[in-house]
């Protein structure tokens, strides 16, 4: 039942990251590390206030090296190669790569110990990555060109870093989730230096711009790492990969809903793809609530 509540916990990042766009598209014209930098400081904000009720939490910044190597190789590398792959490529190719690490993930996690890779995850996962292609291309083409090999390569790796993060913080789940406050610092830092080495600085206009740029810091560039962390370390790790695709879907979802993009057959279809490749992962999970409840 731990577990099961682990990956409930894991699944509300993806929740989160669904409100990424909007947040994203109302902050305005905010370049992309200085939007990182100030999200990511109301994220680690998050952590720092709960010091206040409980100073005993700042402990949790005592870490060895590997740990915060792999923290802030996670957060920050993950936002660093994504822009990158962003300025070197068209974008819908570059997402779509990017967006293999749901799948990555649930391939990796066969290298954890006491997991086993079974066929519906991998069968699930792939027909999440079917529903975000629909999503991220809109039905149309795909047209990969070799003169952005290089923009290409930066969204691999950003997939990569990624899935590789997810799946070795399983090794420390020891390791206690208020770390995140202190990665979410750091990338905010690092952020910060790459804004002022490759942007122009661009201030959120009006009330409704900041408001936007505070409700990234909050959820889905906030309280996402906290939960997702704590996911990975303690839930079904396979499902959450493959559940992961659920997020672009939740996204298209938020902006119908907002009025920023108009409801289609491919969202519609998208959305059976994606439903029926997080319940095919999750089927273990499922019938074992299921048996759970019958006995």
């Amino acid at each position: 039942m731990q577990r099961s509540t682990a990956t409930g916990i894991g699944f509300v990042a993806v929740l989160l990251w669904a409100l990424l766009a909007l947040f994203t598209a109302a902050s305005g014209r905010v370049p992309p590390f200085q939007l990182a930098a100030m999200a990511f400081a109301v994220g680690g904000g998050i952590g720092v206030v709960t010091w206040f009720f409980r100073p005993s939490r700042m402990a949790a910044l005592r870490q060895p090296k590997r740990v915060w190597l792999l923290g802030v190789a996670g957060l920050f590398g993950y936002h660093f190669f994504y822009f990158t792959a962003l300025r070197n490529a068209p974008p819908v190719e570059a997402g779509l790569i990017a967006y293999l690490w749901p799948l990555l993930i649930v391939l990796f996690s066969a290298l954890l110990p006491g997991e086993r890779l079974r066929i519906h995850h991998v069968l699930g996962a792939l027909l999440g990555l079917a529903g975000a292609v629909l999503i991220v291309t809109g039905g149309g083409e795909i047209a990969f060109r070799a003169e952005y090999a290089f923009g290409y390569g930066m969204a691999l790796v950003c997939a990569l870093t990624w899935s590789s993060y997810s799946v070795l913080s399983r090794r420390y789940s020891g390791v206690p989730t208020d770390v995140v406050t202190g990665f979410c610092l750091a990338t905010a830092l690092l952020a910060a230096v790459c804004h002022v080495l490759l942007e122009q600085t661009v201030w959120p206009s009006g009330v409704g711009q900041w408001l936007a740029v505070l409700g990234l810091g909050l959820g889905p560039v906030g309280l996402a790492f906290y939960v997702w962390d704590y996911g990975v370390k303690h839930g079904d790790i396979q499902v959450l990969g493959a559940s992961s695709y659920g997020a672009p879907l939740l996204s298209t979802l938020v902006l119908i809903a907002t009025g920023f993009a108009e409801l289609t057959w491919i969202v519609a279809v998208a959305c059976l793809l994606i439903t029926a490749g997080a319940v095919l992962a999750a089927k273990d999970l499922i019938f074992a609530r299921l048996k759970a409840g019958w006995y």
